[in-house]
């Protein structure tokens, strides 16, 4: 079975707070950040809502996009959230399948 990784943004509220992260189980991940179980950055400003995910198959590839949004303007994020998600809904139920 093919692993399978996601690079996803969080914000606070639409046009808010933003934290990127990479992970290969996002449900679990984003528990996380919903349940504010580790202390940091998504605690500290309650970043809890999942706007945007991409799916990849390569972990170096994941980790390079994960860095690579990170060093992206604000506006540019807000671009790539509003091109899949024009509302900021909470994808959180959708990735539960």
């Amino acid at each position: 079975m093919e692993k399978v990784y996601y690079v996803y943004l969080l914000a606070n509220k639409r046009n808010g707070t933003l934290y990127a992260g990479m992970t290969n189980d996002p449900a679990r991940r984003v528990y996380e950040h919903k349940s504010g179980a580790t202390d940091g950055f998504s605690k500290r400003y309650r970043v809890k809502r999942l706007v945007y995910v991409e799916q990849m198959y390569d972990v170096n590839v994941a980790i390079a996009r994960e860095k690579r949004i990170k060093k992206y303007p604000r506006a540019w994020k807000i671009s790539l959230i509003e091109e899949t998600n024009p509302t900021w809904r909470d994808l959180y139920e959708e990735i539960l399948g």
